[in-house]
């Protein structure tokens, strides 16, 4: 038998979903989840810290991923513009690597408060990161820590749309109409 089972990631995965949807997140044990996949404890520790890894495997790359994006965004873009195009980059690549199990995953989160938990401090990473590469593009501390909270409202707003609809629109679509509502409900202040 090979050492690495082919495809070993992708069972587990499928196979987690599966059962949270059916069971429940809080109902599923690790061991299930082997069992479904036909593989063993030790093959889903090589691919997963625990159950939540599942659904948050790679998140950990999100904040870096988008302030390397903010630094990367051309010079004369104000940090706004910058946080915008980061936004888009990264997010296609995200929307492309999530989109086979993205509303299953969504599901799967929106029914469990700890986990729903476990994405809102994902996020506070994502903010601390933007905020500190908006600063290093010369942002103001208060400028640059407001423009990260609402970086992070436009990401996860146009997330949801995004799983809502995938084939309607790109993520990138998704950010700019959420950045356009934005920017039209601030006019009508």
């Amino acid at each position: 038998m090979p050492r690495w089972e082919q495809g070993a990631e992708d069972r587990l995965r499928e196979a987690a979903l599966a059962l949270f949807l059916e069971y429940g997140y809080e109902n599923v044990t690790v061991a299930q989840i082997t069992e479904r996949a036909g593989l063993t404890r030790r093959t889903f520790s090589r691919y997963f810290a625990d159950k939540r890894d599942v659904l948050f495997a790679g998140s950990d790359q999100l904040p870096a991923a988008l302030a390397d994006a903010v630094a990367e965004a051309d010079a004369a873009l104000t940090p706004f513009e910058a946080l915008l195009d980061a936004l888009e980059k990264v997010g296609d690549v995200l929307a492309v690597r999530v989109a086979p199990h993205a509303a299953q995953r969504q599901a799967i989160v929106d029914s469990s408060t700890e986990l729903q938990e476990r994405g809102r401090t994902k996020f506070a990473a994502v903010s601390d990161a933007l905020d500190a590469a908006l600063r290093r593009r010369g942002a103001t501390p208060p400028t640059a820590g407001l423009l990260a909270d609402v970086g992070v409202a436009v990401f996860r707003t146009a997330f949801a749309r995004w799983v809502d609809e995938p084939d309607a629109a790109a993520y990138s679509a998704r950010v700019r109409e959420a950045a356009d509502e934005l920017a039209h409900a601030l006019d009508r202040r």
